[in-house]
């Protein structure tokens, strides 16, 4: 008895995925932690069905066909200096623990050598990466230290301006990358670490790009010419990704995704805040009052189709060597339909497959890409460490010195 056709592609899907999983960019699990139970992994136990309380857990990662994961260890980017340092290092130690308590499922991953192992052996590489610069605290030796520690990505801001970059969602102040700026990108091209340009501005995305040495990697952002959003990627900087070798890679949050998604999150956010409430909190009260909203105010969808533009645009423009997937899954509140958590990722494969995506393509979307642009990083670090000692730079010594007087 032959497959309808649904479950036919979504079977091709599969198939793919068990040959060339999914090598995400983003996942917040280790914020979700966090902030649900405190890092108590007995009372979120990822062995067991987490649905309903976080859009991660292992049964779903496999039925997903997930093969390699970022995990973020964001901190808000209201903590500043060592606060901000302190709260990186234990999301670092929530990965750690997360690896050491299941080790038939999970394993640490600091090189693409080790994420290609991890896929043989039919468990998760586990790597980190950084969500904000904020987390260094304008420090190249924090930067370093983090790097000692496995983080292998960081993203140069946040939602917030750092001293010495602009991000997509605050007032400019740098006009992009500042002097210490480029010296950090300096720094991550000699240690190997990716040069992550998701939620930083147009011009830190620029500046970044011609001051990297390595290719440059954006975790979790989708296509500003498809759905006009500053957390997305402007056209001139998809089109320069080829010559960086760099990869941008799709995310799934519905605001990135559909205006109409925004013009709702906005609203929303007004309505929090005027009962003192931060959007994303996730405390009783603040889901209280979101599904109070969300019942009166109904939530436009994004769905799989929509993101399924933005890679076509995104390919389009920077070509098919240059694109991954980064959800962002337990790092946002809602959810496309049809992508609802980390087991949703064949629905997309599938829906590719149908737009005549051919399978070499597909693998080096979901996979090849990824671990290309690790190693690529690896091989330019290990050139430029030969030659190049850690950079002692301050932001004083740089950034004041550049100032004009007044």
């Amino acid at each position: 008895m032959s497959l309808q056709p649904e479950a036919a592609a979504m079977s091709r899907a599969r198939a793919l995925l068990a040959r060339y999983p999914v090598a995400d960019g983003h996942n917040d699990l280790p914020w979700a932690l966090r902030e649900q139970v405190r890092y108590d992994l007995d009372r979120r136990d990822i062995a067991a069905d987490q649905s309903g309380t976080l859009h991660t857990d292992l049964r779903r990662l496999r039925a997903g066909g997930v093969g390699a994961q970022f995990w973020s260890v964001y901190v808000r980017s209201s903590l500043r200096g060592d606060s901000a340092v302190s709260a990186t290092l234990e999301q670092i130690d929530c990965v750690r623990s997360l690896i050491a308590r299941y080790p038939q499922a999970l394993r640490a991953a600091f090189t693409a050598e080790e994420v290609e192992s991890a896929r043989e052996r039919g468990v998760i590489a586990s790597l980190m990466g950084a969500e904000g610069g904020h987390s260094i605290a304008c420090s190249l030796a924090t930067l370093r230290a983090l790097h000692a520690l496995g983080v292998r990505y960081m993203t140069l801001t946040h939602n917030d301006n750092v001293p010495w970059a602009d991000s997509a969602t605050d007032e400019p102040a740098a006009g992009g990358l500042t002097r210490f700026g480029e010296e950090v990108v300096r720094e991550m091209n000699r240690l190997g670490m990716l040069v992550d340009l998701s939620h930083t501005s147009a011009d830190t995305m620029r500046d970044a790009l011609r001051a990297s040495r390595s290719p440059v990697l954006f975790s979790h952002s989708s296509a500003r010419a498809v759905c006009d959003h500053p957390r997305n990627v402007p056209d001139d900087v998809l089109a320069a990704l080829p010559a960086n070798g760099g990869v941008a890679m799709v995310t799934f949050v519905p605001e990135f995704l559909l205006p109409e998604v925004g013009e709702w999150n906005r609203a929303l956010r007004a309505h929090m805040q005027d009962r003192g409430l931060h959007h994303g909190d996730r405390t009783p009260e603040a889901v209280a009052v979101r599904s109070e909203f969300e019942a009166t105010h109904p939530r436009p969808r994004a769905t799989v189709p929509v993101v399924a533009d933005h890679l076509d645009h995104m390919r389009a423009l920077a070509g098919v060597d240059h694109i991954g997937i980064g959800g962002d899954f337990d790092g946002t509140t809602s959810t496309t339909s049809g992508l609802d958590d980390v087991a949703g990722y064949p629905r997309l494969i599938a829906e590719l497959m149908d737009r005549g995506w051919s399978d070499p393509d597909l693998a080096k979307l979901t996979w090849s890409n990824a671990v290309r642009v690790l190693r690529d990083a690896q091989h330019t670090a290990s050139e430029l460490s030969r030659v190049e000692p850690p950079s002692n730079a301050t932001i004083t010594e740089l950034d004041d010195a550049a100032r004009p007087p007044d």
